[in-house]
């Protein structure tokens, strides 16, 4: 195995699971060191999984909803003393519901992971990698959920498209630094993501999903060209993206209210859910 100095750093938070850990796979498969982060104990048995990749991995169990949470990986981040090559800001969670009905703190916590927690860490990111000057990459994982208005997902869509606009920005920004972000638009995946949200009797949920594995890896590639963004998954889902360009938002609105809203997965056949 090779040392750790002979290794670059990465960085992938939300990595117990999902696209997160399938990221983290990616990085280690390419030749990194990992710090990876979650807010359980599942981070510590994906850190064993991606050890076998090869390469350090340094698990970090945080709750990046609280300020205390982001300060604690900063600080496991600095006690590496070595400079962070790559982040994919990943972590991140939705809440289903009407607006009216759901509860206010939970999705306060969509605004704190999703919103906070990606600006608080980038900044610190950000900063480390222009005082460096060895220049960067920073993956930012948004949702082609950016791109809809979120009947029945409001403020998670609309959490997301902070995250697109915000790594669109800095796109353009940190060029001259010598660090490139790029966004990462997934459509529907086949994570736990929809039973966290609550929406296990959405049509979404139900319906057949895109694999994490293919989205991460479409993802780093996009990385490591400097694109600004990707839209990843299957070609069903680069498709849905072109056709929210071309809709008015009241349109787009009620077809996310068709995947989204509480009970329609009752309208989907047994054959689409297997």
């Amino acid at each position: 195995m090779e040392t750790t100095n002979s290794r670059e750093l990465a960085l992938v938070t939300g990595a117990s699971s999902g696209i997160g850990y399938e990221l983290a796979a990616v990085f280690a498969k390419e030749g990194y060191d990992l710090i990876i982060v979650s807010e359980t104990d599942e981070i510590l048995s994906a850190a064993n999984g991606l050890r076998a990749f090869g390469g350090n991995v340094f698990p970090v169990r945080a709750d990046l909803t609280e300020f205390q949470g982001v300060h604690a990986l900063l600080e496991q981040i600095g006690a590496q003393e070595r400079p962070l090559a790559a982040a994919a800001l990943n972590a991140g969670i939705g809440h289903g519901g009407k607006f009216a009905e759901t509860e206010l703190m939970a999705e306060l916590d969509v605004i704190k992971l999703n919103v906070i927690s990606t600006v608080h860490l980038a900044k610190h990111i950000v900063q480390g990698m222009k005082q460096d000057r060895h220049g960067g990459k920073i993956l930012f994982t948004a949702s082609i959920a950016a791109t809809l208005p979120g009947s029945y997902s409001a403020v998670y869509n609309a959490s997301k498209a902070f995250v697109h606009s915000f790594a669109e920005a800095l796109h353009y920004e940190l060029k001259e630094y010598g660090i490139s972000v790029t966004a990462l638009m997934p459509g529907p995946t086949d994570t736990n993501f929809f039973h966290r949200a609550g929406m296990d009797d959405t049509k979404a949920a139900v319906s057949e999903k895109d694999d994490p594995a293919i989205v991460a890896r479409q993802g780093f590639d996009a990385l490591m060209a400097g694109k600004d963004q990707i839209i990843a998954g299957s070609f069903k889902t680069k498709a849905m993206n072109m056709g929210n360009d071309l809709l008015p938002e009241s349109v787009k609105a009620k077809m996310h209210a068709d995947m989204a809203k509480p009970g329609s997965a009752s309208g989907v056949s047994t054959k689409a859910r297997e």
